[in-house]
């Protein structure tokens, strides 16, 4: 009789377990921080920007790059792992899908603000268009970064040079998630038109109303005396079209008789 040690399998199944764990409160606070990217995002070039909108960007940014990296690599060490269970590997498969959307969504939004920040700037306020938005931005953003409060304080100056770096960071920074996209599909392999999402918000997708109103649909259709909407309307039509008929033959007996 072979020898099965059990503790090293659930050993094994506790890991992956755990690591599936981390992997999916990565992604999770990554999809937080690439929406309030998005959110700042939109704030470019309206009467809400700024100096500190353009720190939170790049705070926002940096968390982001920071998350994806991490992410990255725990995805990929585990998806590249020929032992790991179907089950845990259906799951990082979805985690990657995720992921590597919210990346492509993070490299889009990154690469407007940069083509806005080239058309309104800073140093020439005329340029900044009032559109009615006013705050709201320091909020979204200090949640997503996970911090009490974002510097509010700071002077609203910009200084020398500052905008040009900033520009010039971007732009390598957009290179660098380009690059990181890339290096990802070469390196896993995962088809994202056959991960399928599963669980329990996708196993019942009609909802309590739309149930009830099924059954009620389903119980009218049932009693006897009852005809759909569409016949109605055909008795009808066909009940204004005898009723035409009639009364044009009865004109044609009339102009017959007494003409």
């Amino acid at each position: 009789m072979p020898f099965v040690n059990n503790k090293v399998g659930d050993d094994c199944t506790v890991a992956t377990d755990k690591a599936l764990a981390e992997g999916e409160a990565l992604v999770k606070s990554l999809v937080k921080v690439v929406a309030c990217y998005r959110h700042l995002a939109s704030c470019v070039g309206g009467c809400t920007d700024s100096l500190q909108l353009r720190d939170e960007l790049r705070q926002t940014r940096e968390k982001a790059q920071k998350l994806a990296v991490s992410i990255r690599h725990h995805l990929t060490s585990h998806l590249r792992d020929k032992s790991l269970p179907v089950d845990q590997r259906r799951e990082m498969e979805l985690l990657w899908v995720a992921f590597s959307s919210s990346l492509e969504l993070l490299h889009v939004d990154m690469c407007k603000v940069f083509s806005m920040g080239d058309i309104f700037s800073l140093a020439n306020g005329v340029t900044l268009v009032q559109n009615g938005f006013q705050g709201g931005g320091s909020e979204v953003a200090a949640r997503a970064l996970s911090v009490p409060d974002l510097n509010q304080d700071q002077t609203p100056t910009l200084e020398a040079g500052l905008e040009i770096q900033e520009r010039s960071t971007m732009e390598q920074e957009i290179s660098h998630i380009d690059h990181m996209i890339d290096d990802m599909e070469m390196k896993v392999n995962v088809l994202r038109w056959m991960v399928e999402p599963h669980g329990p918000q996708y196993a019942d997708p009609l909802s309590s109303t739309d149930s009830s109103s099924l059954a009620l649909l389903s119980v009218d259709e049932e009693q006897p005396g009852h005809q759909p909407p569409s016949k109605r309307n055909q008795i009808v039509v066909l009940l204004l079209l005898f009723a035409v008929i009639l009364l044009a033959t009865t004109l044609s007996v009339c102009i017959f008789f007494f003409s």
